[in-house]
């Protein structure tokens, strides 16, 4: 195989691809199925644009690079510019680039995301409550409660990045 052939595998001089510690959802699938389904009901009615962006933002505060592989190319397929994604790591010094809804939507992920900081502050809520109808702000907790728990299944499981074409089962 050569590297032109296959985009996504890396160079010998790079180190070596580490394997997945388990396949959860060959051993777990309903689980698996379950979170699918769960996946597919908590994205209805949300912009695909906006939700990829929150999905890449939870996905960088976890690490989960299996995940900031399928959101980022999901994100790039959709017609989504290179800058937006590379700059949602430093979005607070970056605003411009971002509308005020998708700031609101990003700043609730974060505050979502990392619940050892404590409460989702009134504020952050109160930003986002602003920018989303009720329904879509439910849909959009909803999702970023779903790409947390993917995450934490791709870290855990040490899911090797790399190998996701945009069309494959997304989540």
């Amino acid at each position: 195989m050569t590297t032109e052939a296959h985009p996504h595998h890396a160079p010998s001089a790079y180190a070596p691809e580490h394997p997945a510690r388990l396949s959860w959802a060959t051993l777990a699938p309903e689980v698996y199925k379950a979170m699918i389904r769960l996946d597919v009901a908590a994205r209805k009615g949300l912009d695909p644009a906006l939700l990829e962006l929150v999905k890449i933002r939870a996905s960088q505060i976890n690490r989960c690079a299996l995940c900031l592989d399928m959101h980022s190319k999901n994100a790039l397929a959709a017609g989504e510019s290179v800058e937006r994604i590379v700059q949602l790591g430093a979005w607070e010094e970056s605003r411009h680039f971002y509308t005020e809804k998708e700031l609101a939507a990003i700043e609730l992920t974060e505050a979502v995301t990392v619940l050892t900081d404590g409460f989702v502050p009134d504020e952050v809520y109160a930003r986002a409550a602003h920018h989303f109808e009720e329904a879509e702000l439910a849909q959009l907790i909803a999702a970023i409660t779903v790409i947390n728990a993917w995450n934490r299944f791709g870290v855990t499981t040490r899911q090797t990045p790399g190998h996701y074409t945009p069309g494959d089962i997304k989540h």
